[in-house]
């Protein structure tokens, strides 16, 4: 009978225990800092090809006006 009484319990307790892994959220705020951090990468992609382009250019009109 004690037997089937700590049995009863370690079910109960490991059913707990899986209760509390699932209410666990820690994964979603790493998740979230993942889609900020790719987002802040695309954002920063996106400006320096826009910037190098720019730049480029006017580097090529400076050299075009320093070599006549």
């Amino acid at each position: 009978m004690i037997n089937r009484l700590i049995g009863k319990f370690k079910g109960f307790y490991l059913m707990e225990k899986a209760k509390d892994v699932l209410k666990n959220e820690e994964g979603q705020a790493l998740v979230e800092y993942a889609l900020i951090l790719a987002l802040i990468a695309i954002v920063a992609i996106v400006a320096l090809s826009t910037l190098g382009t720019n730049v480029s250019s006017r580097l090529n009109t400076v050299a075009t006006c320093i070599g006549s």
